[in-house]
């Protein structure tokens, strides 16, 4: 069983191989998703919605995020673990440096995930020089859910794409070591995958990114609403293990993202 790093993920890009990514929150799903190779477990601030039942990730604390990260790396010995960065928790560089490092020295996370556009790319170079990987996310970032006024595609106008397009560049030169881009057209995202050289991860962005990600509990059918993006692997599985291997094999298949899960 080979360990998945950065290095890990950036040969799957170049081999044209697709990553396959959950979110996790706890030990007991951490471990049947490590051991059934989803490559990257995302311990999201989306555990404040999906395990909280709160409206938003905004109101996730740091002690939440250091407690769930700790519980997924415990039981993972293969995926690679990465942790949501809580909202204006990265506000400054001090506090970015501060928080990033609780989540890898208490948490024990691999890498840190944060969002937004240009503004963080200081951030992202400081935490990068320190030794800190970081996951870049671009498109609709839920942080940002009140600017944004709602749930809603992003980059669907010539303006708004080639802003998205910049910010990818830009954060991809800071240093991101993977981007996360979520909500946009698939065309849009297809481009974005092709001009950087870091692994791109979709989530609602179609099929030409290098890998996908979703959240455990919406592909189980058991999340309030069923996003368009995702999907119930469930549904077509006779147990919780079947249907995350259906979801590993039509990410690594090219079968998920069908054209109904795309915009």
């Amino acid at each position: 069983m080979n360990k998945v790093t950065i290095k890990t993920l950036g040969e799957m890009k170049q081999k044209g191989e697709k990553i396959a990514c959950l979110t996790a929150y706890d030990a007991a799903f951490s471990r049947m998703l490590d051991k059934l190779n989803v490559d990257v477990l995302l311990v999201g601030d989306s555990l404040r919605m999906v395990l909280h039942g709160r409206e938003t990730t905004l109101n996730v604390t740091m002690a939440d995020m250091i407690y769930h990260t700790r519980l997924v790396k415990s039981a993972c010995q293969r995926a690679m673990v990465i942790a949501d960065m809580p909202f204006m928790s990265y506000a400054t560089t001090a506090r970015a440096l501060g928080n990033a490092s609780r989540l890898i020295s208490e948490g024990g996370a691999e890498m840190v995930k944060i969002e937004g556009g240009y503004v963080v790319a200081d951030i992202i170079r400081q935490l990068n020089n320190h030794g800190i990987p970081v996951c870049a996310h671009l498109g609709l970032i839920p942080q940002s859910i009140h600017k944004l006024g709602g749930y809603h595609v992003q980059g669907k106008d010539e303006q708004t794409a080639n802003t998205i397009i910049r910010d990818a560049e830009i954060l991809a030169d800071a240093g991101a070591a993977m981007l996360v881009l979520e909500c946009i057209p698939n065309l849009l995202a297809a481009e974005i995958s092709s001009n950087v050289n870091i692994p791109v991860i979709g989530i609602g962005a179609g099929g030409q990114c290098d890998g996908q990600v979703l959240v455990l509990y919406d592909i189980l059918g058991i999340s309030n609403q069923q996003p368009r993006f995702s999907k119930d692997f469930l549904i077509d599985a006779h147990s919780i293990q079947g249907a995350i291997e259906n979801y590993v094999a039509a990410v690594k298949s090219g079968e998920f993202p069908a054209s109904s899960n795309q915009f």
